[in-house]
């Protein structure tokens, strides 16, 4: 089971796979942090022990350069929420730990 935390933008119902799955998710709308850059992202989900969960790959893709030390960063790629959340699910259980790692699910060409 990982510990995530979903940035602003999203998909919701990825995360509610997610958690029938029995991962740990906590979303950015839950704990009250709307609006913040992804500077401010990573370091609240760094402070919590969770791996961020987001849609921005490049953005995040750099500041894993900037910021190595985290608690994980998964970028996705938009897919069927179902899909996705499978998807996710297989990828980390590959991941003895996610700390420091910048782990890529992309939707199969």
């Amino acid at each position: 089971m990982a510990h995530f935390y979903a940035d602003e933008n999203f998909h919701r119902r990825v995360v509610e796979y997610l958690r029938h799955f029995g991962h740990d998710v906590l979303t950015v709308q839950e704990a009250g942090q709307q609006g913040g850059d992804d500077v401010q992202v990573l370091a609240f989900a760094t402070g919590l022990g969770r791996a961020v969960l987001t849609f921005n790959r490049r953005h995040f893709a750099r500041l894993h350069l900037q910021m190595p030390a985290h608690a994980g960063i998964v970028v996705c790629t938009r897919d069927d929420p179902l899909v996705l959340a499978q998807r996710i699910d297989q990828t980390v259980a590959g991941y003895p730990q996610l700390t420091n790692q910048l782990i890529r699910v992309n939707k199969p060409p």
